[in-house]
């Protein structure tokens, strides 16, 4: 079954997949309608994040197992509901796992362990960089707020802004070398080069605090670089030695005798990172295996981009503990959308 609020989109999955129309969704609700109708053992969430949160609540609640796309949610009530759904599968049997590639990749995984073993000794200092070009604007839709939602990714209370729905993988990544969230960031941003549809910044710069007075600066751009390298870079040093990866790139360590290391490239890290997600999925649904390890991990590291992301907004210096307590919800503005 499949289900999008618009007709040529889940029409074209059912063409592809043989589903029938009958099995085939349509509108906001079209979800839960096929949720309703039975016959589900999962369900796959790649839709728009401000969507995430309830989506993945009402799958679960209906005894379902979950394959989340990231980022989990736009704002910190959201995570906060995707943290409690993960609670609710793990107590029900079922399967939540959160699709971030870099996580199962080999040479991250072996790269990021040899840190948590102390390689770098004391960290220091770090960056995380996403550069990327712009996205492309997607026509369709039948007045504002169905163009709006198709162009989700330029939306703010849509997508989150692209220091959450994009940068995320970057943050994730400096959080999982770091091990523990910050303690606060100082940001800046805007809108300057990309102007012609949404409301998302076209560019973010963040200074996070981590434990220790350890430095991270991150750093982020979503326009034609006009030549310079686009990518996903994440380095961190320390006492002894250094880390650097890169999405589809290389990932070693530098230091010390005994640090060096070679970890490997990732150049198929997309693709490689979704097929080993969903055999993982498969995996633990078949063996029963609800601990659902993903959960905690992308739901934190979500938070760190809504703490970037109200740094820059506010222009103040924005505490961990203050952003727990913030419970603002972003207006998805759906009015105007078939239920």
């Amino acid at each position: 079954a499949g289900a999008d609020y618009f007709p040529d989109r889940v029409a074209a999955f059912g063409t592809k997949f043989g589903v029938g129309a009958n099995r085939c969704f349509t509108g906001l609700d079209g979800y839960r309608r096929m949720i309703a109708a039975g016959d589900l053992d999962a369900v796959a969430i790649e839709s728009p994040p401000f969507f995430h949160p309830l989506q993945a609540m009402d799958a679960v609640s209906a005894g379902l197992h979950v394959y989340l796309a990231k980022p989990v949610a736009v704002d910190v009530p959201g995570c906060k509901l995707v943290a409690e759904a993960g609670r609710k599968a793990t107590a029900g049997g079922k399967v939540l796992l959160v699709d971030f590639q870099t996580r199962v990749s080999e040479p991250f995984q072996k790269a990021i362990a040899r840190v948590h073993e102390g390689a770098l000794g004391e960290f220091c200092y770090g960056e995380a960089i996403y550069e990327a070009d712009r996205l492309g604007v997607q026509g369709g839709g039948s007045g504002p707020a169905e163009q709006r939602l198709r162009n989700w990714v330029f939306d703010k209370a849509l997508s989150g802004d692209i220091i959450t729905e994009q940068n995320i993988h970057t943050l994730d990544v400096m959080n999982w070398i770091l091990g523990a969230p910050p303690v606060r960031a100082t940001g800046t941003g805007g809108r300057k080069v990309r102007v012609d549809t949404g409301d998302c910044w076209d560019h973010f710069g963040v200074l996070y605090e981590y434990p220790g007075k350890v430095g991270i600066q991150f750093h982020s751009r979503q326009y034609n670089g006009w030549g310079a390298s686009d990518g996903i870079t994440n380095r961190v040093f320390g006492t002894k030695g250094m880390i650097s990866t890169e999405y589809g790139g290389k990932v070693f360590l530098r230091g010390e005798a005994g640090v060096a290391m070679n970890a490997g490239t990732t150049p198929g890290i997309y693709s490689e990172g979704a097929q080993a997600n969903l055999s993982a999925f498969r995996a633990a649904i078949l063996a029963r295996d609800a601990t659902n390890p993903t959960v905690a991990p992308s739901v934190q590291s979500n938070l760190i981009t809504l703490l970037g992301r109200k740094a820059a907004y506010t222009g103040e210096t924005v505490t961990w503990d203050d952003l727990l307590k913030d419970e603002t919800r972003l207006d998805g503005r759906l009015e105007g959308l078939k239920a």
